[in-house]
């Protein structure tokens, strides 16, 4: 019997059998919240360690200026993640202690812009604290939020902030996308190990 005659005694066998009863559903895991005074027994140097193996594209998150007299907010991030499909959202995760931090919050929106792979020099400098990050640094404006979209990056996503979560020391922010786009050509930046890389090499 072929490919096609084994297809359709299939199709026959299962258009014959009777209907499945109803799936039981499995019983839900216990769920417990991890209390303030609970520490997990590891080191946090090790802790940097381990998870430096995982590596990780880089981005900056930017925001438009919240009032006329300001200047627009951004700050390099490597907690970038997709989170759902429908509706479209984003995440990205901040520290407490960030200064950028509440500037992105009072603008209520955010641009994503993930850095290709010769901008790490633009990702340092938006690592630094305290400093006009901007100062000679190309972009234009992303179309719904006004965010800075970095000119170079292998991708932009704007968005709106959709919920804020807290994450032990981080804050959990989620996106919701308004709009995106990417570089045809060009690999990404990549973080690997405390230092950056790129696809298929050191």
């Amino acid at each position: 019997m072929g490919h096609a005659g084994a297809a359709a005694a299939a199709v026959r066998y299962l258009g014959s059998a009777p209907a499945p009863g109803p799936v039981e559903a499995l019983p839900r895991p216990e769920l417990r919240c991890v209390r303030e005074d609970e520490r997990a027994p590891v080191d946090q140097t090790e802790f940097r360690r381990v998870l430096g193996s995982f590596a990780t594209g880089v981005t900056v998150i930017t925001a438009p200026a919240a009032e006329a007299s300001a200047s627009p907010a951004g700050f390099a991030c490597q907690s970038f993640s997709s989170l759902s499909l429908d509706p479209p959202l984003v995440c990205f995760m901040v520290g407490r202690t960030s200064t950028t931090w509440p500037r992105i919050a009072r603008a209520g929106v955010f641009c994503v812009n993930v850095l290709g792979a010769g901008q790490g020099a633009l990702c340092r400098a938006f690592a630094v604290s305290g400093a006009d990050k901007f100062a000679g640094v190309p972009y234009d404006t992303a179309p719904v939020s006004g965010s800075p979209r970095l000119t170079g990056a292998a991708a932009w996503i704007d968005c709106t902030i959709h919920a804020v979560h807290t994450g032990g020391d981080h804050l959990i922010v989620v996106g919701r996308v308004n709009a995106l786009g990417a570089a045809e050509r060009g690999d990404p930046l990549i973080f690997h190990r405390g230092r950056f890389a790129r696809l298929g090499g050191d």
